[in-house]
């Protein structure tokens, strides 16, 4: 029985794994480091400033992101703290969800835990991925998560850009549409280069949420590699000298 039920989510995957290649997406590598605490107060900035106005994350609070990024109460509250409240309290969006759902027809996904669910070049290449496109509610979609909801909140950074398709045509006679590559229609604020910078350090912050306690463990581990490295090699001179003597 458990085998039939591994097999059936198996072939679920295969419409899914084939849409995929169709789309001819390949995620470009986001290269995140959650010890680059300027990158990760940058991209606080980015996402309380962008991100906010309609995602949460409700299991982060503002006083565990000040004490991780170097970041006083009076600082926490002047640059990430736009609405008031607690620093003790959680990074709640202030869009009501039934707005939410009302404008979007889906209330927008808490993203505390996005990076661990999406990983991060997923996020990354998403957030670059967004095009032009007249048939679509919100006037953009994205190659990464066609059709999305989610308009293209950081286009004034970027510009605006419209995506090019090549038609492949299979045996029968049917054809599909693959990605082929974006070209840039209006300028932004930034260069490519910054935004494409701006948009790791928001990822950057996505994965530092996804997991706050890596940067503890990391420090953590050096210091147990390096006891045990000291323990190693008193423990081979002691035994050295041991046997030595028994010899």
């Amino acid at each position: 029985m458990k085998n039939i039920i591994v097999c059936a989510l198996l072939l679920a995957l295969v419409p899914l794994a084939a849409r995929a290649q169709d789309e001819g997406v390949k995620l470009q590598a986001a290269n995140v480091d959650v010890s680059n605490t300027a990158s990760l107060q940058r991209g606080a900035k980015f996402f309380v400033n962008y991100c906010m106005g309609c995602h949460s994350a409700r299991y982060v609070r503002y006083n565990r992101v000040g004490q991780d990024l170097g970041l006083s109460d009076p600082q926490l509250e002047s640059y990430l703290m736009f609405a008031g409240g607690k620093v003790t309290d959680t990074m709640m969006s202030a869009m009501p969800r039934a707005d939410a759902i009302k404008w979007f027809s889906t209330a927008p996904p808490d993203l505390s835990l996005e990076s661990r669910i999406r990983g991060n070049d997923w996020i990354y290449t998403y957030l670059k991925s967004f095009y032009l496109d007249p048939k679509s509610a919100t006037g953009v979609n994205n190659t990464v998560f066609p059709h999305v909801a989610m308009p293209d909140v950081l286009w004034e950074l970027q510009g605006t850009q419209r995506a090019v398709f090549n038609t492949v045509k299979n045996p029968d006679g049917s054809s599909y549409q693959v990605f082929d590559h974006f070209e840039q229609v209006t300028p932004g604020k930034m260069t490519p280069a910054e935004f494409d910078k701006s948009v790791r350090d928001i990822t950057n912050f996505l994965a530092y949420m996804g997991d706050p306690v890596k940067l503890t463990s990391l420090t953590l581990g050096l210091r147990v590699i390096g006891f045990l490295v000291v323990f190693f090699i008193i423990a081979y001179l002691l035994k050295r000298e041991i046997w030595k003597k028994v010899h």
